[in-house]
């Protein structure tokens, strides 16, 4: 990268999402909202001839167009390697007073605002496009992304479900086009399910999902997607140690069951109970403590009838002291929310939002799973003698 402050940099802003029309609508938007804005795109649907396809355009058309080679067999990679160049290339030409980047339909944001944020430019906001009637649909579909011609590498074993919740849940700002003539509105209960999956965003009407159509005048998405980005609070808000979940709410048949506990999982009865807890709910996250892994913070994540459980690493409570100060401070203070005299920042802190969530039931099966009154009395050596039912599950 040339040298800070030989040209100036444009603002970043990212726009992702795997509803294509309505992605494309959004970055129509800001591209009328930002006169002079260029948008970079790479197309990795065309991985399979070996090369990613690049296009810089702008409210006209196409700028120019190129090829980037795949990186070890690896179309996202290739993306990873292109895209910072790109976006020199734009500012040192100049006069571009925003550079859009558009991600393909699988591309998560996250990887790619961390990307952008090392090579010395600013991510000013992060838009996800979403079409609010396709919300459940998508978050009920648990294909890989494979079968849908969806991966961005041979390797990519993601599906429909996970990707689209992690694309939603990360951004600042949701873009939410109405639906292609033809194809099914959203009502109150898409709009709540969207609201109660991230609170937090502010979500801004973009008009028709047609690209072809002209979107509605006025510049409240350019205002919202530059209203700033911290790219290190995201990633702590995403992480399951210090993760910002969303809160209770029932409202237009949609709810959200927050589930704090303070005694550990008994491991068979939680593994037995796996199907029926994930099938609970159109999309599950939080953290939890397993009952002879007491070091180990465990990630929940699930979506489209499909559960992730892996390692995120140790409480902190199982850290010596010294270790603390490697630790982030906003790791610090979420465990000092969480904190127990006896058993630290160890705890259930899991999130179930979906329509039609039996809490009740939900709330039953989720207690029976924990450590009974005598089996909490017996301590933890007794604990540490229970069978290892996710040991196969962590790879172990």
């Amino acid at each position: 990268m040339s040298e800070p402050g030989r040209f100036p940099e444009p603002p970043v802003v990212i726009v992702g999402g795997l509803h294509a029309d309505a992605r494309r609508a959004a970055v129509a938007r800001l591209l009328a909202d930002v006169p002079g804005s260029v948008v970079l795109h790479h197309d990795l649907a065309t991985a399979a001839a070996g090369t990613v396809v690049r296009t810089v355009r702008d409210a006209t058309g196409i700028l120019a167009a190129g090829e980037a080679p795949l990186v070890n067999d690896c179309a996202c990679c290739a993306l990873r390697e292109d895209l910072v160049p790109e976006l020199v290339r734009l500012a040192e030409a100049g006069g571009t007073p925003l550079a859009v980047v558009e991600l393909w339909d699988s591309v998560e944001p996250k990887a790619m605002a961390e990307v952008v944020t090392a090579g010395g430019f600013t991510v000013a906001g992060v838009v996800t496009a979403v079409d609010p009637a396709l919300v459940l649909p998508y978050l009920g579909n648990g294909d890989d992304l494979a079968e849908g011609g969806l991966a961005a590498a041979a390797t990519d074993q993601r599906t429909v479900a996970d990707t689209f919740a992690r694309q939603l849940e990360y951004a600042s700002v949701l873009a939410l086009a109405e639906p292609l003539p033809g194809s099914p509105e959203a009502d109150d209960e898409d709009r709540e399910l969207l609201a109660q999956l991230h609170p937090t965003a502010r979500r801004v009407p973009i008009g028709h999902g047609n690209p072809a159509g002209t979107p509605p005048a006025g510049p409240e998405l350019a205002r919202a997607a530059l209203a700033g980005f911290d790219v290190e609070a995201a990633a702590a808000a995403q992480h399951p140690a210090c993760a910002l979940l969303p809160a209770e709410a029932d409202a237009h048949g949609v709810a959200t069951l927050v589930w704090h506990r303070r005694r550990p999982f008994h491991p068979e009865r939680l593994y037995a109970a796996l199907e029926d807890l994930t099938c609970a709910a159109a999309r599950s996250r939080g953290r939890f403590w397993l009952a002879g892994k007491g070091d180990t913070l465990l990630h929940w994540d699930a979506a489209g009838g499909a559960l992730c459980v892996e390692s995120a690493g140790p409480w902190l409570a199982s850290l010596p002291d010294a270790a603390w100060e490697l630790v982030p401070p906003v790791r610090r203070a979420a465990a000092a929310l969480d904190w127990h005299p006896e058993h630290g920042d160890r705890c259930q802190h899991l999130v179930f939002t979906s329509p039609g969530l039996d809490r009740d039931g939900l709330e039953r099966l989720l207690e029976s799973c924990l450590l009974t009154d005598a089996e909490y009395a017996a301590g933890q050596a007794a604990w540490d003698l229970l069978p290892p039912a996710f040991d196969t599950l962590l790879e172990v």
